[in-house]
């Protein structure tokens, strides 16, 4: 009986082992679907400064709670997450550290955007 009950629990835990690495598959597939899909949508510049940085646009914007590039709201913002999650008042250093790269990102983008502007400028004077 004992080696019945051995090879029951043998044949369960490779039954269990598959499934689970065909679910590991399965999601590292769809990771990286979702991050190609990601630096499509992008332009080369803009994902260049995502994988920089480290955040995406999208989730830069979702950490600072701003809809649109609007320098001013993204300050103000700023300012107060960074503000609010400060050590001395009890806040976390991890997400003051994610507030500070979402702002680095967003300023990255600005900067990407306004040197599209003027080359855009520069091609319309010509």
């Amino acid at each position: 009986q004992a080696k019945y009950l051995a090879q029951i629990i043998l044949v369960g835990a490779q039954v269990v082992g598959r499934a689970f690495m065909r679910a590991l598959r399965q999601e590292f597939a769809a990771s990286q679907a979702a991050a190609n899909a990601r630096g499509r949508a992008e332009r080369p510049q803009s994902a260049a400064a995502s994988r920089i940085i480290g955040i995406s646009l999208q989730e830069a914007q979702q950490i600072l709670n701003v809809s649109n590039l609007n320098p001013e709201e993204i300050q103000k913002n700023y300012d107060h997450l960074f503000k609010v999650n400060d050590k001395s008042v009890g806040g976390s250093f991890y997400l003051q550290s994610k507030v500070v790269r979402a702002k680095e990102r967003l300023d990255e983008e600005l900067r990407i955007q306004a040197k599209g502007d003027k080359e855009k400028g520069r091609k319309a004077e010509t």
